[in-house]
């Protein structure tokens, strides 16, 4: 029932829109026609205007083809006019080209003939220098292979010469620049150290105020005496030498300890062998301090560092060790500086070579108790004493008893020669002054061909007069090397020893 009920009332309400909308439309009908109209005649305007645009598009079109048409017909006269001058540019190339080839064909042609024609002389030369070779050997009396010998004997001869000036050009300007390089580095370092010149002796006289003193150092049955030589372990002698007493010792130290004991003893006047144990302990006290302080003296003035402390004793007791009047504990000091200086100046390393240079002779405070070579102990203590490598071979090979394997090791070597060999540093006494001097010219007179040798310049130089008949340029060139190895192997002698080989032809006449 409910069913049909909806249903009536959807068939009445599809009835009522159809009955308005048929109203409406019939209201309405009058402005649909009005703008039905409008709209179709805003269309036909569009289509004029349409049409009117296509027509100038048209000819724009037409006009734009007309122009590039034109442009296209510009551009190909162009194309040709181009091409025809790069035509004829190529015609005038490849007739150039013509010429050329022809200009070379020709003198192709000339270089031809003219080789042939060398051809012709070379064979013309040949016969010439036949004959003349048989010509010269028929008037010279030699076969071409003397004639070949006896040029090349007088070229060798030439060559010589020649070698023998070009070797003494090197050698004259390699030694110059050498030597004015090492000059500029060992003036360096020489100007730059002030050490003073020390050549004392270690004292070994000690001066009385009287003779009558003797006798009390010798005292009753020569008590006083033994005392001292027992405490001490020097020798007294006691001679005709006016108010003195001269100690004798193998130790500097103990010498030391003697004449200051003795000179304390003399001072105070109490000479009895109680007094002396204990003067001469007192003494041996004194100079244990006295060695230590020069060894941190020597160690603080050279700028050294990390030394063992038995290092740092023999160091200080070198201040009582001379060498040929030279005082070991000075020329230590003084030796260190040079290698610092030398070895900052050829970048090496400076603490090596100065390190090196101070215990190069450390050997020679105990060399009176180790048997050897001072330079092989002290690079034994050394090495015992956790010193350097390269140091501990600095001290054992500067007088060359061990190869010296760094440049450090040269530089102390240097530095040494340097301090020791000085004017002034060491003194030599006259006998073995004249024994060096003989051994020179004695070691020059033994090759062949030596006329005279001199030593001069106090046996800084050799100076040989050689037979010019015997030895040529080059054979005194040589000779002069060979002398120089001799006297290095066969003499010693402080620093280095010039050798000069002097040739001299001399021709003479009088005019009557």
């Amino acid at each position: 029932m409910a069913s049909e009920v909806i249903a009536v009332a959807i068939v009445v309400l599809l009835i009522g829109l159809g009955i308005g909308y048929t109203v409406g439309y019939q209201r309405r009908k009058p402005q649909i026609e009005e703008i039905t109209q409008q709209a179709e005649s805003k269309a036909r305007e569009l289509v004029v205007q349409a049409q009117t645009q296509a027509k100038q598009l048209e000819i724009d079109a037409k006009e734009e083809a007309v122009r590039l048409r034109a442009e296209m017909e510009a551009e190909q006269q162009q194309r040709r006019k181009d091409l025809q001058a790069e035509e004829r540019r190529l015609q005038e190339s490849r007739e150039r080209l013509d010429t050329r080839l022809e200009k070379l064909e020709r003198r192709q042609q000339q270089i031809d003939n003219r080789d042939k024609n060398l051809d012709k002389r070379e064979k013309r030369v040949e016969e010439l220098v036949g004959e003349q070779e048989e010509t010269l050997q028929r008037v010279a009396s030699l076969t071409r292979e003397e004639a070949r010998s006896l040029i090349l004997e007088e070229t060798q001869k030439e060559s010589r010469q020649d070698m023998a000036r070009i070797i003494r050009e090197v050698e004259m300007e390699t030694r110059a620049i050498s030597d004015r390089r090492a000059r500029e580095i060992i003036v360096t370092s020489m100007q730059r150290i002030a050490t003073d010149v020390v050549a004392d002796l270690v004292v070994s006289t000690v001066e009385l105020p009287s003779d009558d003193m003797k006798g009390r150092i010798i005292g009753r049955a020569g008590r006083n005496i033994r005392a001292i030589e027992q405490a001490t372990g020097v020798d007294l002698v006691v001679d005709d030498t006016p108010e003195a007493v001269i100690i004798s010792s193998f130790d500097p130290i103990r010498r030391e300890v003697a004449r200051i004991a003795l000179s304390k003893l003399v001072a105070d006047g109490r000479i009895h062998p109680a007094r002396i144990e204990k003067v001469v302990e007192d003494t041996r006290a004194e100079i244990e301090v006295t060695i230590r302080e020069a060894g941190e003296e020597a160690v603080y003035e050279t700028g050294v560092r990390g030394l063992h402390p038995e290092l740092i004793k023999l160091l200080g007791q070198l201040k009582f060790r001379t060498s040929y009047g030279q005082n070991q504990w000075f020329h230590a000091i003084e030796a260190s500086h040079i290698a610092g200086m030398l070895a900052a100046e050829l970048g090496a390393d400076v603490e090596i070579s100065r390190k090196g240079a101070l215990l190069h002779d450390i050997g020679k405070a105990v060399t009176h108790e180790v048997e050897g070579p001072h330079a092989l102990i002290g690079a034994d203590i050394a090495r015992r004493c956790g010193v350097n490598p390269k140091v501990v071979n600095a001290i054992g090979s500067h007088h060359h008893e061990i190869e010296q394997e760094s440049i450090e090791a040269v530089i102390v070597e240097i530095a040494d020669a340097l301090s020791g060999a000085r004017p002034g540093a060491r003194r030599e006494t006259l006998e073995s002054y004249i024994k060096r001097i003989k051994a020179l010219e004695e070691v020059a007179h033994r090759f062949p061909g030596v006329e005279e040798a001199y030593a001069i310049q106090a046996g800084r130089e050799i100076r040989i007069i050689v037979r010019p008949d015997e030895i040529d340029d080059l054979g005194a060139i040589q000779l002069s090397r060979d002398i120089s190895r001799k006297v290095e192997e066969g003499l010693e002698y402080p620093g280095q020893i010039k050798v000069t080989v002097v040739r001299e032809t001399r021709a003479v006449d009088y005019a009557k």
